[in-house]
């Protein structure tokens, strides 16, 4: 049987999996990433690797990795908060030095982006766009099973939108970008203010229970919430035209979240824009990036 050592690199944990060439995970687990330094984490990878090889007949190495994932010279660009990750050497070529396997490197967010065309929410669909709502908001774009990088490796970097309204007038323009008003951390930092709340003291599931409990200004922020993505989507919708757009991040997995942003994409639809535009959530979750950097693997095998 053919089998994959697969990497899903975290600011706080590193998952790793041996998976066949179905998806299924054979052996997983996690271990905290390294924090002091580049040759750490090189041992720590082949440790791991090591303690498979004999048992599994491994083909090669997939990493799913966060920062600005150059995948044909395998360095990582970018910032995270893993520093040493970042503007140094080859990630494939230090790691094939050091197992003779075959290397394979993506990005986290176009990962689960692959992850759902393979075998979750956008399976056959040959052109769509996933939107990852969190710290910031970012995705990819997806066409025929190929991430979209664009010339500086900038695409899907959709959070860098500038969103201004007329509340914004006299404001800098790189203070009003999509992710500054619309990610869950903007919906927390606003809800902080209006009830005049230390940073820090709510999280994205604070505000949302504090809705449902019935605070009036959590429930007003959040509706603003809900028109601040829906503008957003609308925009890319027209500009992209994809055949779907998913929504990730853990706040995707609410429910009322998804139902909330297509009743606002409804009232955007009038008699000269007609698109009916809708957002579904995401399949996958906490396997996604192993999916898609498996998925990342075995298409860069088949192309050479």
């Amino acid at each position: 049987m053919r089998t994959y050592m697969v990497f899903d690199i975290g600011g706080t944990y590193i998952k790793f999996a041996v998976m066949d060439e179905e998806a299924n995970k054979l052996k997983s687990g996690k271990i905290p990433t390294p924090k002091d330094g580049l040759e750490t984490f090189l041992q720590t990878i082949c440790d791991i690797v090591e303690e498979y090889k004999d048992t599994y007949e491994l083909q090669g190495i997939a990493l799913s990795s966060p920062g600005a994932v150059d995948v044909k010279t395998g360095i990582i660009g970018g910032a995270s908060a893993i520093p040493y990750l970042h503007g140094g050497e080859s990630m494939t070529d230090l790691l094939r030095e050091r197992t003779g396997l075959l290397i394979s490197i993506e990005n986290d967010a176009n990962c689960a982006a692959l992850a759902e065309g393979w075998l979750g929410a956008a399976k056959e669909v040959d052109y769509y766009i996933c939107i990852v709502i969190g710290t910031g908001i970012g995705g990819s774009i997806v066409i025929n099973q190929s991430v979209l990088r664009g010339a500086s490796l900038h695409g899907g970097e959709f959070g860098y939108m500038i969103m201004g309204g007329e509340h914004d007038k006299g404001k800098d323009p790189l203070q009003s970008t999509w992710s500054l008003s619309a990610s869950t951390n903007a919906l927390v930092r606003e809800v902080e203010r209006e009830r005049s709340m230390a940073q820090g003291s709510l999280d994205g599931e604070a505000v949302f229970r504090l809705a449902e409990a019935g605070d009036p200004i959590a429930q007003s922020v959040i509706a603003q919430f809900y028109k601040r993505l829906a503008i957003g989507i609308y925009n890319l919708q027209y500009a992209l035209d994809p055949e779907k757009i998913l929504i990730g991040g853990g706040i995707s997995k609410r429910r009322e979240v998804i139902e909330g942003i297509n009743r606002e994409l409804s009232l955007l639809k009038d008699d000269i824009s007609t698109l009916h535009i809708e957002v579904e959530a995401c399949q996958f979750d906490n396997d996604a990036n192993l999916l898609g950097a498996l998925f990342h693997f075995l298409q860069a095998v088949r192309k050479k």
